[in-house]
């Protein structure tokens, strides 16, 4: 019996250790392994974290994003916290704009892409809380197209209040990938298409979106 006892102690140890492995917290203190992609970026402490901010510059383009440069990313989880508010100049249609983008080629131009919307999230309106979650891939399947052909497939509500802090969660595997807001056990948005492929890989950024005020903090990777 005891070495029965020893043997289950063993595997359980095992199965630890690995998947501490697997996992790597992320620093996200200002350094060489960032590059801004039309963002600026300082750290910064908000409320109770030590945090990364982020705010877009005017380029329009949706490839706005902190690219973490010594990152490879095909399959595995990204887990964050995130806060996202209306920057004090932005324009009516600003939502607070917030989340990661992964699988980046080296030139930037292809990435698969979750974020989400705050201001939707406790809406007095119906549709704008549809709007909360979204799913986009670049260049070529913007928010506009996704919703036009195949409305309500890649977004979705989630609770969240804007300029709080918000889990997130990425589960990624071949061409699917689940997205988790807000400690959610089960996902809140299904993608079993990405629009990539299944054998893109790249590297992962933190992305935010026009007219929005960004803090991202506990970036942890699993492959």
């Amino acid at each position: 019996m005891d070495i029965m006892i020893k043997a289950k102690l063993l595997v359980v140890l095992f199965f630890i250790s690995v998947t501490a492995f697997a996992q790597k917290s992320v620093s996200l203190k200002k350094n060489k392994n960032m590059s801004a992609v039309n963002v600026t970026f300082s750290e910064a402490t908000y409320k109770g974290k030590d945090a990364l901010k982020v705010m877009p510059t005017s380029a329009q383009t949706e490839a706005k994003f902190v690219k973490l440069t010594d990152v490879s990313f095909k399959n595995g989880t990204i887990e964050l916290e995130v806060a996202g508010k209306r920057a004090t100049n932005a324009g009516q249609q600003a939502r607070g704009f917030v989340g990661v983008v992964f699988r980046v080629k080296n030139d930037n131009s292809q990435f698969e892409h979750f974020y989400i919307r705050p201001t939707n999230g406790r809406a007095d309106d119906q549709l704008r809380r549809n709007h909360s979650v979204q799913y986009t891939s670049f260049p070529d399947y913007p928010w506009r197209r996704l919703r036009k052909e195949t409305p309500g497939k890649y977004e979705t509500y989630a609770d969240m209040a804007e300029g709080e802090w918000i889990k997130l969660k990425v589960e990624v595997k071949g061409d699917k990938a689940r997205f988790y807001v807000g400690g959610a056990e089960q996902p809140t948005l299904l993608v079993n298409d990405l629009k990539l492929g299944a054998d893109q890989e790249g590297a992962i950024g933190l992305w935010v979106g026009p007219g929005t005020e960004a803090y991202f903090a506990d970036l942890r990777i699993s492959e």
